[in-house]
C-alpha cells in the first residue's frame, strides 16, 4: 500500500494549498489532485448534492490511480460528506475541519475564535462543533464571505478591491474581540496578507492545510509512508478553463506540466 500515491479533491483550485503542505511534509510521496472545476462552488450546493459530488471523485481516484488514502481538500465537502464517505470506502479519508480547529485552539488566547468560510461550511456548524469539542469554553463567531472565492479566482489577493471586500466581512468578527480567525476554505490563504492586514497584528490567522499534512503523515503510519520515492504527481479537472496553469502556479507557487479533463459525471 505505502507506494500508491495519494488522492486530494476540492471544488476547484483551492485545495492546491492543501496540497503545497502535503508536498513539504511528505516529499517523497505521490500525489493525486482533482479539481471539480465544472461544478463549483460547492459552497450554495444542498448537502445531498455534495455527498454525490464526493462519492463520484473518490471512485474516481479509487479506480484509476488506486490512491491508499484521500484527502477531502474541499471545507464544504469535510463538513457534509466526510462521514458518509468514511462508511463508503475502506481507505483514509481524512477532511480538513478537525486540523483547522485543532490550530485554531492551538494559538488563540481569549478563546474568542473566528471562523470564515463559504455559505455551505459556515451554515453546516462544523467548525463551531469541533471546536467546542477540543475546547467546551470557546466562544465560536462565524461568517461566511461568498465574494472571496471570486476574488481568488480572478487574483485580485491585494489591493483596494479586496481590502474592501475583507474589512466588510471581518468586522462584525473584529468587533467581537476574536483574536483567531480560522480560514474555513482553501481558497482563502491566497487572501491571508490582506485579511491580516485588515485584522491587524494583534489578530491569529489560521490556515488548516499545514496541520492537515501533518495529520495526514501521522495517519498514514498504518499504511506506510513513502520513503523511497520521488515525489511528483498528476493534476485532473472536470473542466480545463485557459487560465487552469496560471492560477494553479498562484496557488502552488510553482508551474505545472499536464492537467487532464475528465467526465467526472461517470463515476
Amino acid at each position: 500500500m505505502k507506494h500508491r500515491p495519494i488522492g486530494i479533491f476540492d471544488s476547484g483550485l483551492g485545495g492546491l494549498t492543501v496540497v503545497k503542505a502535503i508536498q513539504k511534509e511528505l516529499p517523497r510521496e505521490r500525489l493525486i489532485y482533482f479539481g471539480d472545476t465544472a461544478r463549483i462552488p460547492y459552497g450554495n450546493k444542498s448537502p445531498d448534492t455534495i455527498i454525490r459530488y464526493s462519492r463520484q471523485i473518490i471512485r474516481f481516484l479509487i479506480s484509476r490511480e488506486k490512491v491508499k488514502a484521500v484527502v477531502v481538500a474541499c471545507n464544504t465537502s469535510s463538513a457534509w460528506a466526510l462521514d458518509e464517505m468514511r462508511k463508503e470506502f475502506k481507505i483514509p479519508i481524512l477532511g480538513v475541519i478537525k486540523p483547522g480547529a485543532y490550530a485554531a485552539i492551538e494559538v488563540t488566547r481569549n478563546r474568542r475564535i473566528g471562523v470564515i468560510g463559504t455559505e455551505g461550511t459556515v451554515f453546516s456548524g462544523a467548525y463551531p462543533r469541533e471546536i467546542h469539542r477540543l475546547m467546551p469554553k470557546a466562544k465560536v463567531f462565524s461568517r461566511p464571505c461568498p465574494l472571496f472565492v471570486p476574488l481568488v479566482e480572478e487574483g485580485k489577493i491585494a489591493g483596494p478591491v479586496a481590502e474592501a471586500v475583507v474589512k466588510e466581512y471581518l468586522k462584525p468578527l473584529l468587533k467581537e474581540k476574536v483574536d483567531t480567525i480560522l480560514l474555513g476554505c482553501t481558497h482563502y490563504p491566497l487572501l491571508k496578507k490582506t485579511i491580516q492586514k485588515v485584522a491587524g497584528k494583534k489578530v491569529k490567522i489560521v490556515d488548516s492545510a499545514d496541520e492537515t499534512a501533518r495529520t495526514l503523515h501521522r495517519n498514514l503510519e498504518i499504511y506506510g509512508v513513502e520513503l523511497a520515492g520521488n515525489g511528483g504527481g498528476k493534476y485532473y479537472v472536470s473542466d480545463l478553463s485557459r487560465k487552469f496553469k496560471e492560477h494553479a502556479q498562484r496557488f502552488l507557487g510553482k508551474s505545472i506540466n499536464r492537467v487532464e479533463k475528465i467526465f467526472i459525471e461517470k463515476y
